[in-house]
């Protein structure tokens, strides 16, 4: 400035972005600082001007707003820095508080019961849960990121058709059961369904377990108060047609039909029986034992208590493999899954077969399997529903309450599908397992 003339040239404008830069970097520090400087520099420039230059001294008015300048520029460039600070601190608040919301979602999704499928606008999976893989089978990444359509056809399917109708004419929650097990329902992610969506697999067996407990807990008091009531009238036709029997003018003819209410009293006595165990609490008394041992001396009290031959039960043991079930729960699923094997099997040697051989995981597979006709098609699906039964002396209890037993021991009953005969399974945990 000095050697261009000074205040005049202008140059003293140039001082006006070193002053804003070092404010910005210097993050407000100092900033009026570096704008007493640069007044104190212009100034001593014009005194010296006038001094030896003949410079004006009028133009201390246009030296004095050069300094105002400076001082709105610094305290403009200070406001500015403080303001940077504060977002750049709120920016790192929120990358914090967004990789924490992050993992919360991951635990989130990873625990929830319902599968969860995350799919772009292309169908591509970015994200999914363990129970989906569960649900619908392991998911196989590739070099490229694995595409619904590929992994779940049918789901891909009804992913379409969900997307075509955006306003009516394609309801999930009624129409988008992928099978008698899973249901899908879809939500979009934002405003459009255009963009992607979040697919919850929802597992139907435990919505049907929910649902019959509910029936049950009501059925159950009202049966349980019902059976109290029958069974004092039983009791009092039961003994009085003993005493009858006892009597020596008793005929041919009064004794048979005295032996037919006897036994129809009976059958009445193992209904409300059965009734009863639907409103109790099935608590286990876990222990470990050896399987191969326990259905040996099961098979020689079954035959003892029914009168049959033993060497109609064959039993295979691969091993002999500890399990942790309690005993009198096993006994009563045997005893439920055996005599649905006599009633229905040849009863010829080896009509029965009782298979035992280890799984994965800790895992000891229990088969029953006959040699008889087999449940019909039409039946499989109610075989475990209550009072629920093909035979005319039957309750319809016994395998509702064998399976219920089963997970009360965390095991579980299955009817498994064979060419001939029928076949049950018991998938019960092994002895090793913790």
């Amino acid at each position: 400035m000095y050697a261009s003339g000074g205040i005049s040239s202008g140059l003293g404008l140039l001082l006006l972005s070193g002053l804003a830069a070092t404010g910005l970097v210097g993050r407000g520090r100092l900033s009026f600082f570096y704008a007493a400087i640069a007044s104190l520099a212009v100034l001593v420039e014009h005194t010296l001007e006038v001094l030896y230059r003949d410079g004006q001294t009028a133009q201390y008015v246009q030296t004095g707003l050069f300094c105002i300048a400076y001082f709105a520029t610094a305290g403009l460039a200070r406001t500015l820095a403080k303001y940077l600070v504060a977002t750049e601190r709120l920016a790192a608040q929120r990358e914090i508080d967004l990789a924490n919301m992050a993992e919360v979602n991951q635990l989130v999704i990873r625990d929830m019961e319902d599968g969860v499928l995350v799919v772009d606008e292309l169908g591509v999976i970015r994200q999914h849960n363990a129970r989906a893989e569960r649900m619908l089978g392991a998911l196989h990444r590739g070099r490229r990121q694995p595409n619904l359509g590929d992994y779940a056809p049918e789901l891909a399917r009804r992913f379409g058709q969900w997307r075509a109708n955006p306003v009516d004419g394609f309801d999930p929650a009624a129409t988008a059961a992928l099978n008698d097990k899973v249901a899908a329902r879809f939500v979009p992610v934002g405003r459009s369904r255009n963009v992607g969506a979040v697919i919850f697999l929802e597992d139907l067996t435990s919505v049907q377990a929910q649902a019959r407990q509910m029936k049950l807990a009501s059925l159950g008091r009202l049966t349980a108060n019902i059976a109290h009531e029958i069974r004092n009238p039983l009791s009092a036709i039961s003994h009085a047609a003993e005493l009858l029997q006892e009597e020596p003018a008793a005929g041919p003819t009064a004794t048979r039909l005295l032996t037919i209410v006897h036994d129809n009293v009976d059958r009445l006595n193992r209904i409300v029986n059965d009734v009863l165990k639907l409103n109790r609490d099935a608590r286990a008394h876990r222990e470990r034992f050896r399987l191969a041992g326990f259905l040996r001396t099961f098979i020689e009290q079954f035959a003892q208590n029914e009168k049959i031959e033993p060497r109609i039960f064959r039993l295979e043991a691969e091993a002999d493999p500890e399990i942790v079930f309690d005993r009198s729960h096993l006994n009563q699923v045997m005893w439920n899954l055996c005599r649905n094997a006599l009633r229905y099997c040849r009863r010829q040697p080896d009509s029965i077969r009782i298979v035992v051989r280890p799984a994965d995981r800790g895992v000891v597979e229990l088969d029953v399997v006959d040699d008889g006709p087999g449940v019909p098609p039409a039946a499989r699906g109610q075989l475990f529903e209550p009072f629920f039964t093909t035979d005319n002396n039957g309750t319809g209890l016994g395998l509702y309450i064998a399976r219920e037993v089963c997970e009360a021991n965390d095991a579980k009953l299955e009817y498994v599908e064979t060419p001939g005969g029928a076949q049950f399974t018991v998938l019960c945990r092994g002895g090793e397992s913790r």
